[in-house]
């Protein structure tokens, strides 16, 4: 079987904290890609990394913040300006529909409605239901964030492994859940100590155990990047492909 790569396009906060991009993993070594989350700046991510956008056939959205979905309609824009004819599946939490045609609306106005050569197919996800999406199984959990709508951390089966993913959120033992048995492990970790509402920090997490082969911090701030000479779990970097 060959090996699964995670790539890292994308681990910055929503204020691209380090000139980080916003998050953007993409999963390959499977049947075919999988890209999970989809920032703003997840197009730039792509072409700097010469990966055609016509290329991803599926995508899994954590939850309706614009630094983690924000990204679509210029990723369905490139598309329809690119020769695009594949289908494009969206998966994410209830409300994605709504939200994302609305996002859609207010950046390009009329433009959601016009005709192109490939079908958008948008999919919620019902909570702790796991579903088949293109090459993976995602299975939802719901985590602390205030969003809007649901927001969820993913466990994604794909190409034999599991990665696992809190999206953003406050401490919850739901997340000792998320992470078991996973390959690796994505996880937010906004802050060092400072305490913000539906975000996590690395003096919680670090006395935290869970039972997984790898953790990654994601979703670093400006403070976070400022303590890294202190942390002693592993950070995640764009540009970066692990082996899981």
């Amino acid at each position: 079987m060959p090996d699964v790569q995670l790539r890292f396009l994308g681990c910055g906060d929503a204020f691209a904290s380090g000139g980080r991009f916003q998050t953007a993993f993409l999963l390959e070594g499977g049947e075919e890609p999988l890209l999970i989350d989809c920032g703003a700046s997840t197009l730039i991510a792509l072409k700097r990394t010469d990966i055609a956008s016509k290329s991803l056939g599926y995508i899994a959205i954590s939850h309706l913040h614009g630094d983690h979905f924000g990204g679509l309609p210029w990723l369905v824009l490139d598309g329809q300006f690119s020769d695009r004819t594949r289908p494009l599946t969206i998966a994410g939490p209830p409300g994605l529909e709504a939200r994302f045609r609305e996002t859609f609306q207010a950046l390009y106005p009329g433009s959601i409605d016009s005709e192109r050569p490939f079908e958008i197919n948008l999919l919620e996800l019902p909570e702790r239901e796991p579903r088949t999406v293109g090459p993976a199984t995602l299975t939802p959990l719901e985590v602390t964030h205030s969003s809007g709508a649901p927001s969820y951390a993913l466990r994604v089966q794909y190409g034999g492994k599991l990665i696992a993913y809190s999206g953003d959120t406050g401490w919850t033992d739901v997340l000792f859940e998320v992470a078991d048995g996973a390959d690796v492990f994505i996880c937010e970790c906004n802050f060092f100590d400072r305490e913000a509402s539906g975000h996590m920090n690395y003096r919680t997490l670090s006395e935290k155990t869970f039972n997984c082969g790898r953790l990654l911090l994601t979703h670093l701030s400006d403070e976070m990047l400022a303590h890294a000479d202190l942390v002693e779990l592993e950070m995640a970097r764009d540009g970066e492909t692990i082996a899981v």
